[in-house]
């Protein structure tokens, strides 16, 4: 395989590729890193690569003649080939990407850099476009270097077990599971007794196992992407439901405060589908309490007596899921009386989450909430609400206003059980 990386820094590969299991691969003639620098396919006297951009704005661009002449000076049309640009707009990079690229026997990088590249130059040449994470960097030598690296590994005699690169981590999309070596006590630590029991089947399964588990606490999303055997997915069911909750997630859903059609503040009555489907969904992503807010006495009776029916009564027997899920139901007259119960259970005030159908300023994205309610230590109360949406007051009161859900046409209207379903799924799923 041969690598050829366009970028005005040349030097800067001559260290990292100079040892290590690359420098022996290039040494074997496997692969083959060369640096084409981008100066030497200009014609001006100051070698100039860049310059201003049309329109005005800050920085500078590539210009699109040098890169025109050093790709198609480096492209061999005898090899099955792919251009690559490294750019913070680009498919984040993976190692299903790295396996995919390992398979062409040209791979031609430019090493995006300033404001990034003549539009054209893209149109005209690139294949793909790499990001190596959603972070910007001085240059793309960085990540080009990230990209061979990974790629090689995927080539035939770059590593010295032909199998190291099909078990490392993100293999099937799983992490890795732990590794011992000698000694076998290691501060009073024993290593586990099956890995050196010398039964491969035992060894194999402890080892799945483990992937499953650690992928499970660290990176659950992972799961998604991975091929697993119907026995494994009872192992990872056992392994859910053993595993202490990940959230301290509540929810609400709101009768009052909220507007109807014409932004009145009103109160809504309660419906049986949205209590019965939004319990549902509650104890399947492990919510710890369902709030239904309601002022209206007679519609708190009403609740209670359907409750009754499902925890208490002939519907317990009938339907004993539906039971367990009805159980997280409480009834509050206010959100006030929500918070203050969560703050009790807790010894912390939960932070409020309003969702809401229209767009305003100040909003917060599923994948940013998703990170501080997964890494942090705090409570959360999310808010649904009925009719026309909660009122103005509790959404600037609120800690954080959830981004809308929007799809791909210009309708807004789920119904509410829809949207939760939508939201905790984005919030909490593995």
């Amino acid at each position: 395989m041969e690598f050829d990386v366009i970028t005005i820094f040349p030097q800067f590969f001559d260290s990292l590729f100079s040892f290590g299991i690359l420098k022996r691969a290039q040494e074997r003639g496997i692969i083959k890193i060369n640096t084409h620098d981008l100066r030497n396919y200009t014609r001006d006297k100051r070698k100039s690569v860049d310059d201003r951009p049309y329109g005005g704005g800050g920085g500078m661009v590539f210009r699109p003649t040098p890169l025109a002449r050093a790709i198609e000076s480096i492209k061999n049309e005898d090899l099955k080939s792919v251009v690559i640009l490294t750019t913070p707009q680009g498919e984040v990079f993976s190692d299903r990407i790295a396996k995919e690229v390992s398979e062409f026997e040209q791979i031609i990088i430019i090493c995006g850099r300033y404001e990034g590249i003549d539009e054209r130059i893209r149109e005209k040449y690139v294949d793909r476009e790499i990001s190596i994470g959603d972070y910007v960097l001085s240059g793309g030598e960085y990540a080009a270097s990230v990209v061979i690296d990974a790629i090689s590994r995927f080539v035939t005699g770059v590593l010295g077990n032909k199998y190291s690169a099909y078990h490392d981590s993100f293999n099937e999309s799983l992490l890795e599971h732990p590794q011992y070596t000698r000694p076998y006590v290691f501060r009073g630590k024993r290593a586990p007794r099956v890995l050196l029991s010398g039964n491969h089947k035992a060894i194999k399964k402890w080892k799945r196992l483990e992937s499953l588990k650690r992928t499970l606490s660290r990176k659950p999303y992972l799961i998604d992407r991975s091929n697993l055997t119907f026995e494994e997915i009872k192992q990872l069911e056992m392994l859910i439901d053993k595993a202490p909750p990940r959230t301290k997630v509540y929810v609400a859903l709101v009768h009052y405060p909220v507007y109807n059609k014409t932004f009145k503040k009103i109160t809504t009555a309660f419906t049986n589908l949205d209590v019965h489907d939004m319990s549902r969904v509650c104890k399947t992503y492990g919510v710890k309490g369902f709030y239904l807010v309601q002022p209206v006495y007679e519609q708190q009776k009403l609740v209670e007596a359907v409750l009754n029916h499902w925890i208490k009564g002939p519907g317990s027997s009938f339907n004993p899921t539906r039971t367990d899920a009805l159980r997280l139901v409480s009834i509050k007259s206010s959100i006030e009386e929500a918070i203050d119960q969560i703050e009790k259970q807790e010894g912390l005030k939960p932070k409020l989450v309003v969702t809401d159908a229209r767009h305003r300023n100040s909003m917060i994205g599923y994948q940013e909430l998703r990170e501080k309610i997964q890494k942090g230590t705090e409570p959360y109360l999310i808010l649904f609400g009925t009719g026309w949406g909660i009122v103005k007051e509790v959404l600037e009161s609120a800690d954080y206003v959830l981004k809308p859900i929007v799809g791909y046409t210009n309708y807004n209207h789920l119904p509410v059980r829809g949207a939760a379903a939508i939201v905790l799924d984005r919030l909490l799923s593995i």
